[in-house]
């Protein structure tokens, strides 16, 4: 699967020539036909599925299964927390492995959020970003949907440290990874109305989400002010958020860390998770959590 990745990432770079003059966006012609692929691979088999597994399985069951993916990805939360600066927090996430592993059943139940540990939402792309690494090109894999060219090769790192890649009886892992994948796109629901309902141009309105939302992530809420040679981008990313139907920042607005974001009603204690593409890996954060905060929704 990592080289699949990899692959996908060099070849959406160097398929995507036909550049357009948007900086934020050079491959913007090739990422909106992927866009579009993804939709269309979303309604055809993704969105039935997940509508029968939430007609079939009762809500405290599916609130279990999100736990338990969850506390798989804690651990590397915590390592990027370390790998950031952050010890403090990286030990808050090691206690919630402990924790949920242990007293919650394999994390099927979420006690450390009820002793007051927050589970927080880390991944290497982040940590490449406090590293200083630029982000790169924006890039719509198949799939995987939204990424900048940084986030795409943090995601290979990402799913390779992720516990199920080590399960080693081939049939229960597949099996692992099917649930995590429909799990994750089930919790997309309510994120995904936000997106049928706020956008008239679906790319435009995704993109800058994605945008603002991992540079939000990356600064852990408090970004600094942008360069003067990006301010200008940044108001032409401005009018096209407007034009895609979503109500800009107000002008002085305070940024919300990510962990304030409001999580969709059936997740009222996870840290949500993204939207706007058919499948979210597992414990690894992409659009829109809630309301993305950047856009004052």
């Amino acid at each position: 699967m990592h080289r699949l990745l990899i692959a996908l990432i060099a070849a959406a770079v160097l398929g995507g020539c036909a550049t357009t003059q948007n900086p934020r966006d050079p491959l913007e012609p090739f990422n909106r036909t992927m866009f579009s692929f993804n939709e269309g691979l979303d309604d055809a088999l993704f969105r039935p599925v997940v509508k029968a597994y939430t007609n079939v399985v009762p809500d405290a069951l599916r609130t279990g299964v999100s736990n338990f993916f969850f506390n798989l990805g804690d651990l590397w939360t915590g390592v990027n927390n370390l790998l950031q600066g952050k010890p403090d927090e990286a030990v808050s996430d090691a206690g919630r492995v402990l924790i949920n592993s242990t007293i919650g059943i394999l994390g099927f139940l979420d006690f450390a959020s009820d002793m007051g540990l927050q589970r927080h939402n880390e991944d290497f792309g982040q940590t490449l970003g406090r590293w200083g690494v630029g982000g790169g090109a924006y890039v719509v894999l198949p799939v995987f949907g939204p990424r900048t060219v940084r986030d795409g090769f943090g995601m290979v790192l990402d799913l390779y440290v992720y516990p199920v890649g080590f399960v080693p009886h081939v049939p229960t892992r597949n099996s692992i990874w099917a649930i995590g994948f429909l799990d994750a796109r089930t919790n997309l629901i309510e994120s995904q109305k936000l997106l049928d309902e706020a956008a008239i141009d679906r790319y435009t309105f995704v993109r800058e989400s994605y945008l603002q939302r991992r540079r939000n992530q990356i600064y852990d809420g408090d970004p600094p002010p942008l360069p003067e040679s990006l301010k200008e981008d940044d108001e032409s990313a401005e009018a096209e958020t407007k034009l895609a139907g979503v109500a800009p920042s107000a002008p002085g607005a305070q940024p919300v860390k990510d962990t304030e974001m409001p999580a969709p009603a059936t997740m009222a204690k996870e840290q949500p998770r993204s939207v706007a593409y058919p499948v979210a890996v597992p414990g690894i954060p992409d659009v829109i959590g809630g309301a993305p905060a950047a856009l004052n929704l």
